[in-house]
């Protein structure tokens, strides 16, 4: 059974939620963010001052497409479009 963390439980505008200070967070960090991975929100404190909440993000919107996913249509060219410039194709471009 995984050990628990040994986390202060406060009351906050009618609901209770977790504080830990910083030796905790730094000492149990993973732990802490399996809770909240699980919905948990962890107040940090510097002594007894809060100085950062810990919190879920939620996942982007539109998440990338995984290599060698089709994003759009396939591009069409010219069947010409890679042969070699003629003499004049070239002086016309100064090369």
């Amino acid at each position: 059974m995984p050990k628990t963390i040994d986390l202060v439980l406060t009351k906050s505008h009618d609901h209770s939620m977790k504080t830990a200070t910083i030796h905790q967070t730094k000492t149990h960090l993973s732990r802490m963010l399996k809770e909240i991975q699980g919905g948990e929100t962890i107040i940090i404190l510097n002594g007894s001052t809060p100085v950062a909440k810990l919190t879920v993000i939620e996942p982007a919107a539109v998440r990338r497409p995984k290599v060698g996913t089709r994003t759009s249509a396939p591009v069409h060219y010219a069947a010409d479009a890679f042969q070699p410039l003629t003499d004049d194709q070239l002086k016309e471009w100064g090369l």
